[in-house]
């Protein structure tokens, strides 16, 4: 972890928060690299769950909603942790921890805590020039709220028919007692969340049918050293009638990057109660009318980042790569001159560089020696490199490596979109 860690910073995939003032515990930025590496994988999500999807459409919904949205899910009265506080200090920690902390609090070494006490995750706000009890509101812990207050817009705007979906990926915000393990666990970060409804006695065959979607969209993209889990009936949710977590082994250990759960019909029948709105599916085919079940994957982007981080870190002699499935790659391709002093190299690779990068994200760079740009390009993962030499400006021909073996072929300049093309789709 130390060594991805220090990767992430050196080379601009994920910078501490407000680092400039001393950083804010549980909160990251992420720079120029990370944000493409983001973007692609959130793409990704959205090409397969929604836009491959007859049956899925997308939503986008406000991160701040009507206070009494989270009063019907469960999430102002449940959605707490228990906890201690040392009396010297006042630092929270979860009761789990307590042997830990009885060998010394780690910020003052006081040795009496309070009785553990609920605390609620969720940021509070308000909404309005008043700070009163009439203005609270909440950051959203989580975006599936967005979707299911919304289902009565999407069934009468859309024509959906069951089993369909609703997908959004969207920031929520939990006030965690202990963020910890880098971007595993913070206070602000990002979901892919999929709300699929389905006929009540049909839950249990779509329950498995996402399960093994889900697995093949993490092969797709190139995770390894991942693993299906089905929580035991004491771990899950009171509302879920089955749940299997797919897991991914970190260097500190087996975590879950994403949550299948069959939540039954607890959310739109909760809603349809609070809000007093007719939240039923009327089936036109059987002439019934119901409340629909839920299918819900819900997956972290930034756990999922962290993984495909921790999967494609690779030492190899005296380089290190990062493996990166090409869809993903912050950049597809770089292109540099063999030599930078050279202005008919460089303005001939300025060609190139100006020709690839309508279609591919396309990195320039001329600093160094080549050995030393290959190497750069590949610590990044960077797929292919471009090399413009000599021989270049007899024949239009270029080198390119492969980040992945270091072998190098000649291609015509003029076949150069072609050739990327079908290396990145393969």
């Amino acid at each position: 972890m130390e060594k991805i860690v220090s990767l992430c910073k050196r080379r601009g995939f994920i910078f501490p928060g407000s680092e400039i003032y001393g950083g804010l515990t549980g909160f990251y930025d992420f720079g120029p690299l990370g944000a493409e590496l983001k973007f692609n994988l959130k793409q990704a999500w959205w090409r397969d769950v929604v836009q491959r999807r007859e049956e899925v459409v997308g939503l986008s919904a406000a991160i701040i909603m009507n206070p009494k949205v989270w009063e019907a899910s469960g999430h102002v009265s449940g959605f707490s942790d228990q906890l201690i506080e040392c009396k010297k200090c006042h630092r929270r920690y979860r009761p789990e921890d307590i042997s830990k902390v009885e060998k010394g609090c780690e910020t003052c070494g006081g040795q009496e805590f309070t009785e553990p006490r609920l605390f609620n995750l969720m940021f509070r706000t308000f909404v309005g020039p008043v700070e009163d009890s009439a203005s609270v509101a909440y950051l959203r812990p989580e975006t599936a709220g967005g979707i299911f207050v919304n289902f009565k817009n999407v069934l009468d705007t859309m024509r959906v028919k069951i089993p369909f979906g609703i997908a959004q990926i969207g920031r929520a915000f939990r006030n965690e007692i202990n963020p910890k393990d880098y971007i595993f666990r913070t206070r602000e970060f990002e979901q892919m969340e999929l709300e699929y409804f389905v006929k009540p006695g049909e839950d249990e065959k779509y329950f498995d049918q996402w399960v093994g979607e889900r697995l093949r969209w993490y092969e797709s993209i190139g995770l390894k050293h991942i693993r299906k889990r089905e929580q035991s009936p004491e771990e899950r949710a009171h509302y879920s009638k089955a749940t299997v977590d797919i897991e991914y082994e970190f260097p500190f250990g087996w975590k879950e990057i994403e949550g299948i759960a069959n939540r039954g019909d607890f959310d739109l029948k909760s809603h349809a109660k609070h809000s007093g709105q007719n939240l039923t599916y009327f089936d036109d085919q059987t002439e019934e009318r119901y409340l629909p079940y839920v299918i819900e994957p819900s997956a972290g982007v930034d756990r999922i980042m962290l993984a495909l981080l921790c999967d494609a870190y690779c030492e190899e002699d005296d380089r290190v790569f990062l493996k990166l499935h090409p869809v993903l790659a912050p950049y597809k391709v770089a292109v540099f001159p063999l030599l930078a002093n050279k202005p008919e190299l460089v303005n001939k690779t300025k060609e190139i560089y100006d020709k690839l990068k309508k279609n591919f994200i396309t990195a320039w760079d001329d600093r160094g020696n080549i050995g030393k740009r290959y190497y750069s390009q590949d610590e990044i993962g960077t797929p292919f490199c471009i090399t413009v030499d000599f021989e270049s400006l007899e024949n239009n021909t270029v080198t390119v490596r492969d980040r992945d073996t270091m072998k190098q072929e000649r291609v015509a300049v003029g076949e150069l979109s072609s050739y990327l093309k079908n290396k990145l789709n393969a």
